[in-house]
């Protein structure tokens, strides 16, 4: 069945679009107790040598490869963890089959998230993960984190991904530990070896979005198309695909970075909530 695929903005006005973030941030559970950040965001306290039942997510691989034993970070849990989110602002995020594309369900949940985190006390920033310069350090400020919001709906649909780009910079420019919440379609073929690495330091979440239409280009023969980003003609065929979610799922948990797969086409925010939630009481949640 051919879908038609559009690029599309989020259909709503600003009042409503607010009402609608204000909503997902009040059912979002950010607790003392049940917490995304609480027990995965912790400031490190020392290694120490591997003993069976120990998570591997843990594991410490600087220092095991240089001693050649494995060995687990421990950590303390410090009074504020920053939160990053880091928004693909690109075109492709943008090409729809449906009401809400994949760019506007990525604007809907980062608002979301950043209002409730900050609900604990939690300093957001954002990274746009695009063409354009859009960086605010974390902060509490409500305002702030509707007003970049805002700048975020408006979309001029040319925009090329820098995700793998933008993760290189602000792995070095963290000076502490940062949970640090991904927004992308994961169209950025480098964004793997760079999450690999911000993962490496912090603590890192995907939320990787996907649109229907985009599954359609698999057997589809061959046929004329150009990218989102540049506008580059290509002919392809129904071998060029895209990397699909379970094998992103694996490359990504191997290396502790929790992972969830959200389509355009169903319910999102009972799993994000759901996500977020089992996280929050044990951890990794990897789905």
């Amino acid at each position: 069945m051919n879908q038609q695929v559009k690029l599309n903005d989020d259909p709503v006005d600003a009042r409503q679009f607010e009402v609608t973030v204000k909503h997902l941030a009040n059912s979002l559970n950010f607790g003392q107790d049940e917490s995304v950040f609480h027990g995965s965001g912790l400031e490190f306290a020392q290694s120490r040598l591997y003993t069976p039942g120990d998570p591997v997510k843990s594991i410490d691989w600087k220092v095991s490869a240089r001693v050649g034993k494995l060995f687990i970070k421990e950590y303390q849990e410090p009074k504020q963890i920053p939160l990053y989110l880091l928004v693909d602002t690109s075109a492709s995020m943008c090409v729809s089959s449906q009401t809400l594309s994949k760019y506007a369900w990525a604007v809907r949940i980062a608002t979301g998230i950043a209002l409730a985190a900050q609900s604990s006390m939690t300093p957001v920033g954002l990274l746009g993960c695009g063409a354009r310069e859009l960086h605010v350090r974390p902060s509490l400020s409500r305002n702030l984190v509707m007003e970049w919001s805002h700048k975020l709906r408006h979309h001029n649909f040319v925009e090329e991904t820098s995700l793998a780009q933008r993760a290189r910079e602000i792995a070095p420019a963290l000076k502490r530990l940062t949970t640090v919440i991904v927004l992308s379609d994961l169209h950025d073929p480098g964004a793997f070896a760079a999450l690999q690495v911000l993962g490496q330091e912090h603590d890192c979440i995907v939320l990787h979005l996907q649109d229907p239409a985009e599954l359609n280009l698999k057997g589809a023969g061959l046929f004329r198309g150009s990218e989102a980003e540049s506008g580059r003609a290509f002919v392809g065929h129904g071998r060029r695909s895209f990397i699909d979610s379970a094998t992103w799922q694996s490359e990504l948990t191997r290396f502790g970075i929790d992972y969830l797969y959200l389509r355009t086409d169903q319910p999102i925010l009972g799993r994000l909530r759901h996500f977020l939630n089992r996280r929050g009481l044990g951890g990794s949640a990897g789905r």
